[in-house]
């Protein structure tokens, strides 16, 4: 089991500015953690919001049905519970209604005791103009980078 699992949402950076970031658990069956200890999950286009008790959720996130799995095997869109304190949850639903910002998961990774865990953010919306600032930073950093490499050699 020394296969690293390290799921990103490489997209989410692109297209958010991140203000905050945070650690939460997730509710699982036993299937769906096979699945992801397997690497057969994607967050590419998922989201999180709260329900009505104030209880937060990720949305779309895709876990394939576990290949060994039965007739009891899961959904793979379900919407799945994200576990946080409750002074971080009542701050990230203030945030939300507050100032219109959104929160994306960025990464979904097994920790040290085999337990799922999603880094999740606060972010803002880029606009276009933000993104291509962005990638116009990216290609002059790649430049820099090719100009340092040629001066050392």
């Amino acid at each position: 089991m020394n296969k690293r699992i390290d799921i990103k949402n490489k997209r989410a950076r692109f297209d958010y500015e991140i203000l905050d970031t945070y650690q939460a658990g997730i509710v699982l069956s036993g299937t769906e953690i096979k699945s992801i200890r397997e690497g057969k999950a994607s967050i590419a286009e998922s989201f999180c919001e709260f329900n009505e008790r104030g209880e937060l959720f990720v949305i779309n996130m895709n876990v394939e049905e576990y290949s060994h799995g039965t007739h009891y095997n899961h959904r793979p869109k379900a919407s799945r519970k994200l576990l946080l304190n409750k002074k971080e949850l009542r701050k990230l639903h203030k945030e939300v209604k507050t100032s219109g910002n959104t929160i994306v998961p960025l990464k979904l990774y097994i920790n040290d005791r085999g337990l799922a865990k999603m880094q999740i953010a606060l972010a803002r919306g880029k606009k276009q103009y933000d993104k291509r600032e962005t990638i116009k930073d990216r290609e002059s950093r790649r430049h820099l980078d090719r100009v340092k490499k040629a001066f050392n050699n």
